[in-house]
This record gives structure tokens, sequence and C-alpha cells, in this order.
């Protein structure tokens, strides 16, 4: 029976557009939503097993904005990269060189969403061009202090395991429908049913469409050997920290901690959410970027 998305009826009033581009040797597949003219850009980077998808409902809620979001190298449809370790410098380095080819001026805002929190905190700290950064769900400490630290070290132990089987062995283990079903469980907090039903869906759909199970271990190492808070310090554009009460990822107090580590920094905080915060409550992460980037009236729903 297929699931209902709650937030398809503000996507279909979006223009969206799929387009590739050449980075590092190999083709970056990204989508732009919104207005061609629009007066502010957000380039949007989606979170670890994810794709350009889990930013949808965000992106619906900002309707006046034009956000540009690709798929990482190595999930969705971009290829991995050729000859190049998953790690955070090669994602940080295909990042800036990206945000070049589609927007040249450096007026882009750059947006991340857990992983990708690391990922462009990482880059904007080196050096990538952007007027503000915004952090969703931001990965303030190691993973393996996170309310959760004992689910943390069982997924280590899934991705080495993966990695160590021989490889149709490891591969199906690694795609394994039940192992995405417990993982999605374990981060959804809301009790809306239909809710809950779309992001277990969206989960099915996408968490398992990535490359290979090299590029899978070693993105999984990266995203939990690196935090934002070893780039923080070098960071000088104002920054939007969306972090959730119940996040079982980074705990509510790391972040409120990784906040005093930027030069300029802003912490929403919202509550009765996980780390989930851009499928169960999208309307308040649009609603505060609109309050920080200062949008007009009708450019965001929130």
């Amino acid at each position: 029976m297929p699931v209902a998305n709650p937030y398809a009826p503000l996507l279909a009033a979006i223009d969206v557009r799929r387009e590739e581009v050449e980075v590092l040797g190999a083709s970056t597949a990204y989508w732009t939503y919104g207005p061609a003219d629009a007066a502010t850009t957000v380039i949007a980077v989606h979170g670890f097993r994810g794709d350009h998808h889990g930013l949808e409902p965000v992106v619906a809620h900002l309707p006046g904005v034009r956000v540009i979001s690709p798929d990482l190298p190595g999930f969705g449809q971009s290829p991995a990269f050729p000859g190049r370790t998953h790690d955070i410098d090669s994602y940080a380095e295909w990042l800036r060189a990206f945000a070049l080819r589609v927007d040249p001026e450096g007026e882009a805002i750059i947006l991340g969403h857990s992983f990708g929190s690391i990922i462009t905190s990482a880059a904007v700290a080196a050096g990538l061009p952007t007027p503000r950064l915004i952090l969703i769900n931001p990965i303030g400490a190691p993973a393996l202090e996170g309310p959760r630290g004992i689910l943390t070290r069982l997924a280590v132990f899934y991705y080495w395991a993966g990695a160590r089987l021989p490889e149709r062995a490891g591969d199906l283990v690694l795609r394994s429908p039940l192992i995405v079903r417990v993982t999605s469980n374990a981060m959804v907090k809301t009790r809306d049913p239909e809710l809950r039903a779309f992001i277990h869906d969206q989960h099915d759909q996408y968490f398992s469409d990535f490359a290979d199970r090299d590029v899978l271990r070693q993105a999984f190492g990266a995203s939990v050997s690196n935090d934002v808070r070893e780039f923080a310090p070098r960071i000088k554009q104002p920054t939007l920290l969306i972090a959730a009460e119940r996040d079982d990822i980074t705990s509510i107090e790391h972040v409120r901690s990784l906040a005093t580590l930027f030069k300029d920094a802003t912490l929403v905080e919202i509550p009765k959410v996980g780390h989930l915060i851009h499928y169960e409550t999208p309307d308040a992460a649009a609603r505060a970027i609109g309050e920080f980037l200062a949008l007009p009236a009708g450019a965001f729903v929130g």
C-alpha cells in the first residue's frame, strides 16, 4: 500500500529540476528547487546513508528560496569518488568544488544536516565562501558519547561485520530491510502513525541507496570519528544551530556547548523531537531558517 507524503502538496507547488555537474572526477547529481531568480540560495547537504529526498520536507516549507540539494558522492544518484577515501577531507573538498560550480559568486547559504553538518562545517572552516551557515541536528560530540552510545557501538560492529563478510553476504547485511527498520524506529519520536509510516517508508526507499559497502564503511567511519567541534572555532560566519531536545546522536547539552565555540552562533532548540527534525518538524526548522535569514513574508511556510 502506498504511503502518503504529508509534505507532497507543498512540494508540488515548487519547481524542481534535476541536473548533474562534474566534480573531482565524477558526476554529482543535484536537484534545484524554487525560483531561479530567488533572492536567497541555499546549498543543502544531507546526512549519512540518505540522499536529497531527506531534506525535501524542509525545502517544502521554503517556497520562496532557491535550494540546491546534491546527493553526496557514493549515495543516491551520485557515484563514488574515483580513487579517494570517502572521509571528511574528501567530502569537504568535494563540497568546496561543487559550490564553486553551482554558485561561483559564493553567495549561497550553506546548510547541513547530521553528517552533513560535519561536512559543511569542515568545508566552511577550510575557506568555502558563504555569508551564513545553517546546521540541523548538528553533530556536536563524538557519537560514542551520545545518549545512545551503546547503540552506536553496536553500529560500529555492524559496519565492521558488513565489511568483513564475503562481498555478497556483507552487502545483504548492510542493505537489510530489518536493520533499516530497527534504525528508523530508534530515531523516530513522533507518535503520529501517518508520519511514522512516512518516515519508515523514506528510510526503506533511500537508506540503502549507496554505491557499495566500502563507501558505506568509509563514510560511517567519518561520521563517528569527526564532529563539528573541531571546525567551529575557525568559522567566522553567523551560524544557526537547529537542535532537538531529544536527539539520541548528540545530546542537547552537547549542542549548547558546541554553540559557544562559534564566533557568532544562534541556537534554536525544538522540543519533543529527536534526530529527525527534517522529517518530524520541518516547519519549525523552516521558521528558524526564515528568522535567521530575515526572509520576507511568503518566502517560507512555518
